[in-house]
């Protein structure tokens, strides 16, 4: 069955315990223990905060699964315990390949190495001997972009940088599995774009497990979505569903309680003409066209609110205003 499976999460809960002054964390230390001992019943000087709760989900080798869920509600706490950074409270986690982990900003990195320094560190720490990040290193060094600081401490880098640096490693350690907490949320939209491509190729072949707060990029790259809430998993399904019921909930949290659940336009949608897209003849003969078809503009798709605001027509137009049905790479359009 594990040849199917890269990660199989059973009943997984992570609890911490709160204190609410220092002492009171030595008190739990030696009070308990002498009160047992003289037969007395143990006092507890802490609370008990339940990170993740009974969560189970499989991802099959070659999905890429997509984490969504408001701050807290667990999605941090879950993906550090599927890398082995964190212990677990109960429950079992297996994992079947090697994993490259992209967690919060800086994590596996030392601010006082050099950038080259610290891809050998964090080579070594996911499985690759000298001698291959010796082959590897001037891909990574090219994938990062970031010159001369390479030579520099990684503590004089910006946020930018970090992130560059450390995605060009677990790009080039040849995973099975890519873990990604929201780490490209700070990088420029040009690597973001690079790491997109590399994220789309790596597809192919690995599984990916990506936390976003961006539902956009969740319904773009992934297969499936989990949707976490307080610690434990309120739906898993298609992300397109997920998605959208997280945002309608997102939304009724902040704005109150939806009065529809289907907006319908005010006014009836006009006929439009579609002018027949003119092609070049060396375009058209061409057998790399990634031509793209438009969607069909609904008026009528669920959605959510309280119908204050109305979407009511959709088109991409040429440079001349005419609205088009197909769309090849490279076009100028309006939205």
């Amino acid at each position: 069955m594990s040849s199917d499976i890269s990660i199989k999460v059973e009943n997984l809960s992570k609890c911490y315990q709160i204190y609410d002054q220092p002492s009171d964390r030595l008190k739990q230390f030696v009070v308990p223990r002498l009160q047992r001992a003289i037969g007395q019943p143990s006092m507890q000087y802490y609370r008990e905060f339940w990170a993740l709760k009974d969560v189970s989900f499989v991802v099959k080798r070659g999905e890429t699964v997509g984490i969504i869920g408001r701050n807290g509600s667990g999605k941090s706490t879950l993906l550090q315990m599927i890398c082995g950074t964190l212990n677990q409270t109960r429950g079992s986690i297996q994992t079947y390949g090697r994993i490259a982990a992209l967690l919060e900003l800086g994590a596996g990195f030392n601010p006082e190495f050099s950038g080259r320094e610290n891809v050998y560190m964090n080579g070594a720490v996911l499985g690759l001997s000298k001698e291959e990040i010796d082959q590897r290193f001037d891909d990574i060094a090219e994938f990062a972009d970031i010159g001369d600081f390479i030579e520099q401490p990684v503590k004089t880098y910006s946020s930018g940088m970090m992130v560059r640096l450390a995605f060009a490693v677990i790009a080039h350690v040849d995973a099975d599995i890519l873990v990604i907490d929201e780490a490209l949320a700070v990088g420029d939209a040009f690597f973001t774009q690079k790491c997109m491509r590399f994220l789309r190729a790596f597809m192919k072949n690995g599984t990916i497990l990506f936390v976003s707060h961006d539902t956009g990029s969740v319904r773009n790259l992934c297969n499936k979505a989990i949707w976490l809430e307080k610690g434990s998993i309120l739906q898993q399904g298609t992300p397109k569903d997920v998605c959208e019921n997280y945002l309608e909930a997102f939304y009724e949290a902040q704005q109150g309680k939806s009065t529809t659940t289907r907006i319908k336009a005010t006014k009836q949608s006009q006929s439009i003409e579609v002018v027949k897209d003119q092609r070049q003849e060396f375009i058209n003969a061409s057998n790399l066209r990634n031509d793209l078809k438009l969607f069909g503009f609904n008026p009528d798709a669920p959605s959510f609110g309280k119908g204050l605001a109305q979407i009511t027509s959709v088109q991409f137009l040429n440079a001349q205003g005419h609205t088009l049905a197909w769309i090849v790479g490279g076009e100028e359009v309006l939205l």
